[in-house]
């Protein structure tokens, strides 16, 4: 679904209301927290991996602990048995004994970081049991066997304590082992599971970036062209919220809004010009029919006693015929220069030639341009707006003119080959189009002359695509060019 669609019939107030209300989640911030979830996961990963590399640290300080805890008690114990063989050692058994203890003393807190303290207790208890044992073996050993007695209830406890603490000893040293090699296990994984982890949130940020900056870009830029070709309907938001593009999209309904005013002002302003540089041309159509009204009137009141009634008759309907051609003229000009909202009826596409020379046949008299208009059908019709469309044959007939300022040959051709089309081509002889800026000179605001505002033939272009017709053209420098203007046929 796209995230903007353009409306044929939607108020401009309405959309950018719409667009203006909705909250916002921009893309910034939508970048941001990506990236952002990006560093947390690398941070993450930092932190397991810091934590599993304390823990194996830690377990393995234990184990080297604990080893040395064996060592000393296995010592004890072979001084243990070289007593009750041979009596001798015993005070390096206890010596051994006291070495335990300080070690189990010195590492309580790396023993208990990885071990309860419970079970450190335990070992302490059978390490004081042991020490008590050998202290009371050290009491009796320069005593006679018959005033102790035997030394085997000792000898059992002091062997039972003894494989008892090294037994746990081994299993503790075996559990932590199997712990270091699971916890080693899992943080060789880490890179593996950061990596996958890493390249699913690349390919979802990837995803992110095409669906919410480039797709958006490409339908802006689909947008530009509707623009660049007339049609000024508004962009409306279908998203819940609204970020950088909605106001972009507000940015450019408004650049529409202004556009259309300006481009009927610039209708309006146009045609007035065209009145302007007309100004001659129609001042000589009115004279030539209020001269001859002025003398045929001047003359018949002269000789009004002594003419005939069918002469009376005949100077009047002079006079008549003269204030209609007068009346024509001006009607022409209202035509031309009324602001009307567009009304599509049947229009003669004979009449709508005819008028628009009528409007210029001086302008073509002082350029010394000669006209070649010679209609197939004076009856065909075409379905458009008069006053709209004679704005756009006005304007390519004087680019016409100007084209040609030593004089030239302008031939209009209408042609009704087509079943469903009238071809209307404006032809001149004048200095033709450079091909390079040919692609260009339907674009607003473009233009090659001095004074031009690049407006006119993008204005007409317009109108004939609101017409359902095509505007084509062909040039070559110093042979003249082709206006094809193509329009729907009226179907009765």
């Amino acid at each position: 679904m796209s995230e903007f669609i353009m409306l044929d019939d939607m108020d401009l107030t309405e959309v950018q209301s719409d667009l203006t209300k909705r909250p916002t989640i921009s893309i910034r911030l939508r970048i941001i927290l990506g990236f952002f979830l990006l560093f947390l996961l690398c941070v993450a990963s930092s932190i397991a991996s810091l934590i599993m590399e304390s823990r194996i640290s830690q377990k393995l300080k234990f184990m080297e602990t604990i080893n040395f805890y064996t060592f000393e008690i296995q010592q004890a114990r072979r001084y243990e048995k070289n007593f009750f063989l041979y009596r001798t050692n015993l005070p390096e058994a206890v010596e051994n004994v006291q070495k335990a203890r300080e070690i189990l003393r010195e590492e309580s807190v790396n023993i208990t970081a990885v071990i309860s303290p419970a079970k450190l207790n335990t070992m302490i208890g059978h390490l004081n049991r042991y020490e008590n044992l050998l202290d009371t073996l050290k009491t009796l050993q320069n005593r006679s066997p018959e005033d102790v007695g035997s030394f085997s209830e000792i000898e059992r406890e002091l062997r039972r304590h003894g494989a008892e603490m090294v037994f746990m000893a081994v299993i503790l040293v075996d559990q932590e082992r199997k712990e270091v090699e699971e916890i080693s296990r899992w943080h060789r994984q880490i890179p593996l599971i950061f990596l996958v982890i890493l390249l699913i949130m690349m390919i979802y940020l990837t995803h992110f970036l095409v669906q919410q900056i480039v797709i958006p870009l490409n339908r802006f830029v689909n947008y530009t062209s509707r623009i660049g070709q007339g049609d000024f309907t508004p962009i409306k938001a279908i998203r819940r919220y609204k970020d950088e593009f909605s106001r972009l999209a507000i940015a450019i309904n408004w650049m529409m809004d202004q556009l259309k005013k300006n481009q009927e002002q610039y209708i309006q302003s146009r045609k007035m010009a065209a009145v302007g540089t007309l100004t001659s041309g129609i001042a000589h159509e009115l004279n030539n029919p209020l001269n001859n009204i002025c003398i045929t009137t001047e003359s018949l009141i002269d000789e009004l006693e002594g003419l005939p009634d069918a002469e009376k008759r005949k100077r009047l309907e002079d006079i008549y015929t003269q204030a209609e051609r007068a009346s024509g003229t001006v009607r022409n000009l209202l035509d031309f220069t009324r602001m009307d909202t567009p009304s599509f009826v049947p229009v003669s596409v004979h009449e709508l030639i005819s008028a628009t020379l009528r409007l210029v046949r001086h302008e073509m008299e002082i350029n010394n341009i000669e006209l070649k208009y010679a209609p197939e059908d004076t009856e065909a019709k075409i379905q458009g707006d008069f006053s709209q469309l004679q704005q756009v044959f006005l304007n390519l007939i004087i680019n016409s003119i100007q084209a040609m300022p030593h004089g030239g040959t302008l031939t209009i051709q209408v042609k009704f080959d087509d079943p469903e089309f009238v071809h209307i081509d404006v032809t001149d002889t004048g200095m033709g189009i450079p091909e390079a800026i040919l692609p260009q000179i339907f674009d607003p605001f473009f233009t090659t002359k001095e004074k031009g505002t690049g407006l006119g033939l993008s204005v007409s272009y317009s109108i004939i695509e609101k017409h359902g017709g095509k505007f084509l053209v062909k040039s070559q420098i110093n042979q003249g060019s082709t206006f094809s203007v193509i329009l729907p046929k009226y179907k009765e």
